[in-house]
Parts: structure tokens; C-alpha cells; sequence
């Protein structure tokens, strides 16, 4: 079977969940994982998750930020051992085993910090918690090795020259600093693949995010490569395509984040 999996972080889900059939349209995915939902469970909207067709939903989420979600076709089983990053219980993370009908996925939806606005962890607290983040990320991934998994989100970190719109300027800058970029390698390196880069060479520009502070974005074009599908060594073999949807920034009431896909071919 084939498989489409797609993550966005909708920035709000509330304000847009009206632009969920829209995702539909442009990439019919199977699963849509969602980060920055910012909603408590308990005033999620789930009647908009059967309206495009998922009658299975698995949500973590807190009020007026962060939260995560996963809408699925297909039946969803929490996985309940997933960490307490940092110890905050933030609502960054859900974890689910996704029954395919052959071996289950085990799929990790991710919102990262952003880290606020200066790179340095002694005088940004903000930045601090993004680092002890991704390296209890690489920690927990380098005890539990990944099979059969899927992981994605918005990681808030463009780790490569070609995921940025200016390597240089942005070096300095949070989401492309050295020390993040490498963090955030040195996590995947505990036995994921990057399914985007999979398909896009690192020679070639490959963007996200497009901030809202850019009013005329598509013509300046300052991107940055935030968002990411990453799967377990075993499954590369498997994929088949991806999809960014850049015309969803364009959208009315946009988030600054565009939707992605990876399709895989299950044997």
C-alpha cells in the first residue's frame, strides 16, 4: 500500500482548521500530524478531523500554545512511554503506532522549541531549553534505536547551507546556528533518514517557512527549511515521493509554515 504522511505546523488549529480540506486537496494524505495547535484537548475540534475523513485523532495539547496532533485514516495507538522533555510537559510531542496492515509504524509528531532570538544559552533561557532538548532527543534515540518509524515536525531548525536563503548571514541567527545544526544531525544520526533531502540534493534550495514580517515573501523569497520527515534507515527504501505545498502560504489567514508530505510504499 502506499502511504502518505503529512505534517504542518498550522499555528493555531481553531483559526485554521478551515484550511484542512485544502491541505486535502493539494496533498491526499493518509496522516496529517499538526504542531502549534494551541488548544487544549478538551477544546480540540474533532468534528473537523471526520469532515475531511480521519476518524482517528490523538491530540496533546495545552491553552494558547505549543500542542500537538495526529488525524488519521488509518487506526492510531498512543504510545504512553514517550519522555517528559526538559521535565515541562509542554505538550512537544505524541507519539502513536500506526496500523498499516502489515508491520505497524510507530510515528513521532515533534514540536520543537524555537529558541527565541539570541544564540547564546547563558543569556537566553529560551535557547537554553532548545539545546537540552535536542540532545535529550539524540539521547533517548540513541537508547531506543528506531525501526519502523516516522518521525516529523516542526523541528525549528534548517541544518543544511541549501535550507537557508543566506548560509552566511544566518549563522548567527537562531535555527541555523552551528551548534543547533549539529545538535539537530547528531539526533538524526541515531538511525533516521531525511525523506525530503531524500529526494532534494543539498545542493538545491528547499524551504518551509517564510516569515510573516516578509509582507511581498514570494518575490524575496527568504526561506528557511523548518519542517521535516525524517524515517528510520530500514524504511528509505521505501519511499516514493514528497510534496512541499508552498502555495499554502499564500493561503488566506496563512500560517508562516507551508504543509509536507513523504509518501512510502509498504510492502
Amino acid at each position: 500500500m502506499d502511504l502518505t504522511i503529512a505534517t504542518w505546523n498550522i499555528n493555531s488549529l481553531r483559526l485554521r482548521q478551515g484550511l484542512l480540506p485544502r491541505l486535502m486537496t493539494g496533498l491526499a494524505p493518509d496522516v496529517i500530524c499538526l504542531q502549534e495547535t494551541k488548544v487544549p484537548d478538551e477544546l480540540f475540534p474533532e468534528a473537523i478531523a471526520g469532515e475531511i475523513g480521519f476518524p482517528h485523532v490523538l491530540k496533546r495539547g495545552m491553552k494558547g500554545y505549543n500542542g500537538v496532533a495526529i488525524l488519521s485514516r488509518l487506526p492510531l495507538t498512543l504510545e504512553e512511554n514517550t519522555p517528559d522533555w526538559c521535565g515541562k510537559n509542554d505538550c512537544r510531542h505524541i507519539s502513536a503506532r500506526l496500523e498499516t496492515g502489515g508491520v505497524p509504524l510507530v510515528l513521532h509528531n515533534f514540536y520543537v522549541p524555537a529558541g527565541g532570538d539570541i544564540a547564546d544559552p547563558a543569556l537566553n533561557v529560551k535557547f537554553a531549553h532548545k539545546l537540552d532538548f535536542i540532545a535529550q532527543a539524540r539521547e533517548h534515540f540513541a537508547a531506543y534505536p528506531p525501526r519502523h518509524s516516522v518521525l516529523v515536525g516542526d523541528l525549528n531548525i534548517a541544518p543544511l547551507e541549501n535550507d537557508v536563503w543566506n548560509h552566511k548571514q544566518l549563522l548567527g541567527i537562531v535555527s541555523h546556528t552551528r551548534v543547533e545544526t549539529q545538535g539537530l544531525n547528531a539526533w538524526m544520526a541515531e538511525g533516521f533518514v531525511d525523506a525530503l533531502r531524500h529526494f532534494v540534493p543539498p545542493e538545491r534550495k528547499l524551504y518551509t517557512w517564510w516569515s510573516y514580517r516578509n509582507r511581498d515573501w514570494e518575490a524575496s523569497n527568504r526561506g528557511r527549511r523548518l519542517d521535516h520527515v525524517w524515517v528510520s534507515c530500514d524504511l528509505e527504501a521505501m519511499l516514493t515521493g514528497y510534496k512541499v505545498l508552498k502555495e499554502a502560504r499564500n493561503w488566506e489567514q496563512p500560517s508562516d509554515h507551508v504543509p509536507v508530505s513523504v509518501t512510502l510504499k509498504l510492502g
